[in-house]
């Protein structure tokens, strides 16, 4: 008794054509039976609090309404059922659009929705919500329903409700539940899992990689599933991929949600044939007592000037630049509260482009108020036009600052959020909070292979045998590094120390870096502490969710046994 679960939507603004692709593409037994999608990120609830500032009636991702007009037609001919948290901040508002759409179109869908997540929001916060677990989805599709919509759940969530739905599955069958979140987990971001964003993408096709299908899990009773896509759809599934996905936005071992807690570490993956990996071995302990909760804020204002320094003396151009600003700033009276500098050396001597013979000059400002970083440093800029260094000119005219956002983590007790699954007939249904919970706590590093025995070595860029998938958690970034031999493993899990990484990544080197080892996955995934500030929002980084940060590591240059190259 197989699920098969198809993924269609990996943010808000992914490829809107997914939705019928995902409906129309599976082929005979190759049919789903859910279709989910997922639309928020850290960065969209911050959008979508502003969205609401202006009209109370919106807070939901309006692109999936959009694909509805065609989606809902086709999920109900085919017998699918769609499970998304599109609802964002409103998820009654989107279940009720929904219905209206449905009688426009003379379909007899039955919508409901899951709500609680919403929680008083403090002073100064647009928004306040916590990550739901899959219960209230599960009640809402007993219930007959055709199209349950969420607000903020987990990724995960998406899965393991109609899990647990499909298979009744009890609240304390840790390691079906368990399954279903590393399933979940795959296929949250879509096109990650099957090709997009590869460290190897080298190693294929690159025709093949045009446009990745997105990704299906086929579940089974026992909490296993085999990752795999549409056929005839581009990408490709393999251990690589599905290590790389597991790996993003992770930390250690205990991979802590609402519904169950999963040990990363006892996941195995292997080839089952082409395009279909295999996920089994997943172990899963109580859920913590608490539930992670997001909070949108409004962090101040910001604004940019990026100058551009061509040729000669680009270093003394910088400085004088950056003397003249200051001493704007001084004699104005309003210095904005952050003033950061960065000089991008992308020139090149004797360059045979003006481009190439340029460097950039990135100044970013940030106050409390609008008006330090927008008069007090347009002025100062458009000032200089004719009075600073040679070739003076700027990427962009100033603008005014903009608000930037900051999102905060921050942990309830799961006792005091009311989750409710709103039926389609309109009853509402309480979702009962764990019976049993299990404090977090670290897993002890387990017992590492014996290195590698001497020998030569070669310095070489790390990406040579090693890959890599980073992002963010709010300020925090983490960086999955894996190998795909045992004798890679032996070597990379003794090279790569947090010493090491640091020495690698100068940027981490005064933050709290930590080294969680899998050996399963013969990975090591590092956390690294406030490298993005305040998170993606402010943009207090030149990649502000770490979207790169793996892809720097695997450039840096270490050496390695010349037996595994």
């Amino acid at each position: 008794m197989v699920l098969r679960i198809g993924n269609a939507s990996g943010f808000y603004g992914d490829r809107f054509d997914a939705v019928r692709e995902m409906l129309t593409g599976g082929g005979p037994g190759g049919e789903l039976h859910v279709l989910t999608g997922d639309y928020l990120a850290e960065l969209t609830m911050l959008i979508l609090g502003r969205d609401r500032l202006k009209d109370p009636a919106a807070g939901y991702a309006k692109t999936f309404l959009r694909q509805m007009e065609e989606g809902l037609g086709l999920a109900h001919e085919r017998g699918v059922r769609i499970v998304t948290n599109a609802g964002g901040l409103n998820p009654a508002g989107l279940a009720d659009a929904l219905r209206a759409l449905a009688d426009k179109l003379g379909l007899p869908v039955r919508v409901a929705h899951v709500e609680g997540d919403r929680l008083p929001a403090p002073d100064g916060a647009l928004a306040a919500n916590a990550y739901l677990g899959g219960a209230g989805i599960a009640a809402c599709l007993a219930a007959g329903a055709d199209v349950v919509v969420t607000g903020r759940v987990t990724d995960a969530a998406l899965v393991t409700g109609p899990a647990q739905w499909h298979f009744g599955w009890g609240p304390e069958e840790y390691d079906r539940l368990a399954g279903a979140v590393v399933a979940g987990h795959v296929l949250e971001c879509g096109t990650q899992a099957t090709g997009g964003n590869y460290a190897f993408f080298r190693d294929h096709d690159p025709a093949l990689l045009r446009r990745p299908g997105f990704p299906v899990a086929e579940l089974h009773d026992d909490g296993s599933c085999v990752i795999t896509k549409h056929p005839g759809t581009g990408g490709l599934v393999d251990v690589g991929t599905v290590t790389a996905q597991l790996l993003y936005e992770t930390a250690g071992a205990r991979y802590a949600g609402p519904d169950v807690t999963a040990r990363l570490d006892t996941v195995r993956l292997t080839r089952e044939a082409p395009d279909r990996v295999r996920v089994e071995g997943v172990r899963g302990e109580a859920p913590p007592p608490t539930l992670k909760a997001g909070l949108s804020r409004l962090g101040g204002f910001r604004n940019e000037v990026v100058f551009v320094l061509t040729g000669l003396d680009v270093e003394a151009k910088a400085a004088l630049v950056r003397d003249q600003i200051e001493d704007s700033f001084v004699r104005s009276g309003s210095r904005p509260a952050e003033v950061r500098w960065d000089l991008v050396r992308t020139d090149r001597a004797d360059a045979d482009t003006e481009e190439t013979a340029s460097a950039l000059l990135r100044l970013v400002v940030r106050d409390p108020g609008p008006d330090a970083v927008g008069r007090t440093l347009t002025g100062a800029a458009v000032e200089l036009a004719l009075a600073s260094y040679p070739g003076f000119h700027v990427t962009a005219p100033p603008a005014k600052g903009s608000p930037y956002g900051v999102f905060e983590t921050v942990y309830v007790d799961a006792a005091e959020v009311p989750h409710t699954a709103v039926l389609p007939d309109g009853t509402r249904q309480g979702i009962p909070v764990p019976v049993r919970t299990r404090a977090l706590e670290p897993v002890p590093e387990p017992e590492l292979p014996p290195p590698p025995a001497d020998g030569p070595a070669r310095r070489v860029p790390l990406g040579r045998i090693a890959g890599a998938r980073s992002g963010d958690k709010g300020g925090d970034a983490n960086v999955g590094v894996w190998v795909r031999t045992e004798e890679e493993w032996r070597w990379l899990v003794h090279a790569l120390t947090v010493e090491r990484f640091r020495a690698l990544l100068p940027e981490t080197a005064d933050l709290p870096v930590v080294r969680h080892v899998l050996p399963n996955l013969r990975a090591l995934n590092f956390t690294v502490a406030g490298i993005l500030g305040e998170g993606v929002a402010s943009q207090a980084r030149f990649d502000p969710q770490a979207k790169a940060l793996g892809e720097w590591l695997r450039s840096r240059e270490i050496d390695v046994p010349e037996g595994l190259l």
